[in-house]
């Protein structure tokens, strides 16, 4: 994120700022929830859409050519969902296009088996509702309730129940419990997992279900599975932390599969931490002098585990402990409690294992892998994979929008799609794993742009942890969408090596994380946009677009230009920067509505060693934002015209009352669907006013990305 400093002079912008009601960043297009959250392969399903800031959409788009949507014809956000019969099984990005862009994404999960909409209550025994063994149920958590399901089991038949809903983007923690016909418990599941089941007689069995602190509403769906067993658990959306895995290369499956065994290295084994307390016990020879790299994959699979390996030296019957291998450390400090901003709403670190050992003589060693969480949980589904390996240098890169401070250390952790105003800029962290010992700077590239659009890579220096890329959207930018693609590219054993980017979003856009936990999870592809109905309230950008040069030692004067489109509060913006040795710029001032700047690098006191740069600004501006201002008089004219057809309704009412009572009463009831259409009219144009008017929005500001070339400084007669 930015540096203690920036988020040092943030917290102070915000706090020095109106005590009224504030906005944490520009309005940016979210999708919050679609009904049902997935379909059938090879069927067409009718989904509904709720999200903010989403008016004028146009279309609903997925992250694979399989799923397909056309609208509803008369229907508001409602639109047939077509799946293609060769799709993979599996969770897909669904995002819409509208007034400002592309989305946020939201899970949609395919499948191969039939799927039901719950559709009224089911909160009692009496109520259960019906689900035959091989279907989905997708469904909303009713609110302080338990919802309520039966089936027929057969005895000697085993079924697998599973209840979807962190891995596909729901706010419900669920608690799944089987029971009786009459409502005894019978197995209870309060992690998330799956229950396994053997029926003992032929009869009518429950499923319970409700969120852990009985939440519920719209935002607390859940794709209920009833499958024969053994069956795996539905397909989840991938972690942050996931973004390390797999290392490149790697087979799709381990070749050898877990026992208590005796193994030559390298060695790649799939393992399962069960039955409750299990260790799994490798054992190797090695030479003096070896030194081996040990990783284990589990929590980065999307399970609930805490992976802990265990080397040991065995001689004459003992056991010489060697190393100890815990947590992959996260590259950037997280925050620590997670609402206070001293560290990213983000972990790209991992509880799974990534180190190395070494042997300090010739002899036998013994490997011991378990689960630190596993002590009292009997589950075959919580698997591992472990890959022992000589040193294979290498890096993983995941990138995710800047966030922000609020006042006193309370933090806004958004969901930030790519979507862009015209004269926009938008900064993303890019945050390296580094593996095997490689510590090689890194330089990060971005293309497949809309037109308009430009991206420039701060380049993550030698053994630092974390680089930006800033994103550009020019003043006069058309309307426009792509999938874009971001790349970091390397030297390793002198090779280039080129590895993509993942990109991290927010599942919601959580306003105050102190009431709510953030979470973040990869998205499944890049998508940018940039929008023509809005216009960024300032842009900081080059009085020249061109490279600047200066030697070692000298100071590099840079013209800028500003463009201000709204009214900010203050009498001028702090400025700092950031990218790879300008870091260190000291904070300045840039006065409010001032056109121009000078800004002058003094690269003696920076330390800057000759090469080529890329750095940007960055400030932070409390503007008066007004949301959709073109709305107003649309909604006026709707008004207007609702009115004028109250009015003649109303009149042609009165005319006819006393002659005709048939066509009186026609006319009494056109009368009252005109008062509908005008109480719509009115409250739209309330509506509408009300978010058209000025509100103090607090903006991470960005400047147009400034290239820098510093040359070697003359040598002198004197220093020869």
């Amino acid at each position: 994120m930015f540096s203690k400093s920036i988020l040092t002079f943030a917290a102070g912008v915000i706090l020095a700022a109106s005590a009224l009601a504030q906005q944490v960043t520009l309005p940016l297009p979210r999708l919050l929830t679609m009904m049902p959250m997935g379909g059938q392969v090879g069927t067409k399903v009718e989904v509904t859409i709720t999200g903010e800031n989403i008016e004028d959409v146009t279309e609903l788009t997925f992250s694979t050519p399989k799923i397909t949507a056309q609208p509803v014809v008369g229907a508001v956000n409602k639109f047939s969902v077509s799946i293609a019969a060769d799709a993979p099984v599996g969770v897909y990005d669904a995002r819409v296009m509208s007034r400002l862009g592309i989305s946020s994404v939201r899970a949609f999960s395919v499948n191969k088996l039939p799927e039901v909409l719950r559709t009224k209550a089911n909160n009692t025994v009496e109520t259960a509702m019906a689900l035959p063994v091989g279907t989905i149920c997708n469904a909303t958590m009713t609110k302080r309730a338990v919802d309520f399901y039966s089936f027929q089991g057969l005895k000697g038949q085993p079924v697998a129940i599973d209840c979807a809903a962190v891995g596909i983007d729901s706010r419900l923690t669920p608690v799944l419990i089987l029971a009786d016909g009459k409502g005894a418990d019978l197995k209870v599941n309060r992690t998330g997992g799956m229950i396994d089941f053997t029926p003992p007689a032929d009869g009518t069995y429950l499923i319970k279900v409700n969120d852990l602190t009985y939440q519920g509403g719209e935002r607390h769906f859940y794709r209920l599975a009833l499958q024969s067993g053994p069956a795996q658990r539905q397909p989840q959306t991938a972690t942050v932390s996931s973004m390390s895995w797999p290392p490149e290369g790697l087979a799709a499956t381990a070749p050898v599969k877990e026992s208590e065994l005796k193994i030559t290295l390298p060695c790649d084994i799939a393992g399962a931490f069960f039955p409750a307390a299990d260790v799994d016990t490798y054992e190797f020879t090695a030479k003096k002098g070896e030194t081996w790299w040990v990783e284990v994959a589990s929590e980065r699979l999307g399970l609930n585990t805490d992976p802990f390996v265990l080397v040991q030296q065995v001689k004459d019957g003992k056991f010489t402990d060697v190393a100890e291998l815990y947590d992959i450390a996260p590259p950037m400090k997280t925050t620590s409690n997670g609402y206070s901003y001293d560290g990213p709403p983000y972990d790209a670190g991992s509880p799974d294992v990534l180190g190395k050992f070494e042997a300090k003589e010739d002899g036998t060693y013994r490997l011991q892998v378990r689960d630190l969480f596993g002590g009292t949980r009997s589950d075959p589904h919580n698997i591992y994979r472990l890959i022992v390996r000589q040193a294979a240098p290498d890096f993983a890169l995941v990138a995710w929008a800047v966030h922000m401070t609020l006042r006193n250390g309370d933090r806004a952790s958004l969901s930030k799609p790519m979507s862009l105003r015209q004269g926009d800029a938008r900064a993303f962290e890019v945050v390296v794993q580094r593996r095997d010992g490689f510590d090689g700077e890194i330089e990060i590239s971005m293309e497949n742009l809309p037109p308009g659009v430009s991206a420039a890579g701060l380049k993550i220096g030698k053994g630092k942890s974390y680089g930006h890329l800033i994103l550009t959207a020019d003043e006069k930018a058309p309307r426009g969408f792509s999938l874009a693609k971001i790349t970091g590219k390397a030297v390793i054993g002198g090779k280039e090596v080129a590895r993509p980017v993942r990109l991290a979003s927010m599942e919601w856009p959580v306003k105050d994380a102190k009431s709510e936990i953030p979470a973040p999870r990869l998205v499944a592809d890049v998508p940018v946009s940039v929008t023509d109905s809005e216009q960024a309230p300032l842009t900081i950008a080059l009085a020249e677009n061109k490279v600047f040069e200066a030697k070692a030692g000298e100071t590099l004067k840079i013209p800028l230009k500003l463009t201000w489109r709204n009214e900010f509060n203050g009498t001028s913006i702090k400025v700092k920067a950031y990218g790879e040795g300008f870091s260190a710029i000291k904070e300045f001032d840039i006065p409010m509505k001032a056109a121009t700047h000078e800004l002058a690098l003094n690269l003696a006191e920076l330390k800057i060693a000759p090469g080529e740069y890329t750095f940007a600004l960055q400030s932070l501006g409390i503007c008066k934002y007004r949301y959709n201002p073109a709305a107003v008089p649309l909604a006026e004219a709707e008004q207007k015209k609702a009115e004028a057809l109250l009015t003649a309704a109303a009149a042609e009412a009165k005319k006819i009352a006393a002659t005709d009572a048939e066509a009186a009463k026609k006319a009494a009831e056109k009368q009252k669907q005109a008062e509908a259409a005008m109480t719509a009219a009115t409250n739209k144009m309330k509506s509408v006013t009300n978010s058209a008017n000025p509100t103090d929005t607090v903006e991470i500001l960005i400047s147009q990305p400034i290239r820098v070339s510093v040359k070697p400084a003359a040598v002198t007669t004197a220093s020869k």
